[in-house]
């Protein structure tokens, strides 16, 4: 019997809706983009959720702060950004994604 290949959050989540998206998601934005060299994906990790907060895409945000800790940003770094992003993203962003956060990392303890 072989083994079923574990499907990918975009395949889980619109997979059956949306597979060019899903194609996309896989190949281009993590498995091209997210891969390159020029930048360490703690940095790619970073930029990436300044930018959801910042565009107030929270929807986004709860996976992107778990890769983040996967990718070496602690939770006291990220919880910097958001404050940081309070004053140049909008306050009102700041405590939606503060939010996002704090259900986010109390799932990790």
């Amino acid at each position: 019997m072989s083994k079923e290949k574990e499907l990918t959050g975009a395949q889980k989540a619109i997979g059956d809706f949306a597979p060019k998206l899903v194609e996309l998601t896989d190949n281009v934005l993590f498995g091209d983009v997210w891969e390159r060299k020029e930048l360490a994906p703690r940095d790619r990790s970073l930029i990436t959720v300044a930018s959801l907060i910042a565009g107030g895409n929270t929807e986004q945000l709860g996976f992107h702060l778990n890769k983040a800790r996967e990718n070496g940003l602690s939770e006291e770094e990220l919880k910097e950004v958001i404050i940081h992003l309070a004053f140049y993203a909008g306050w009102p962003k700041a405590m939606s994604a503060i939010m996002v956060a704090k259900e986010v990392f109390s799932k990790g303890k």
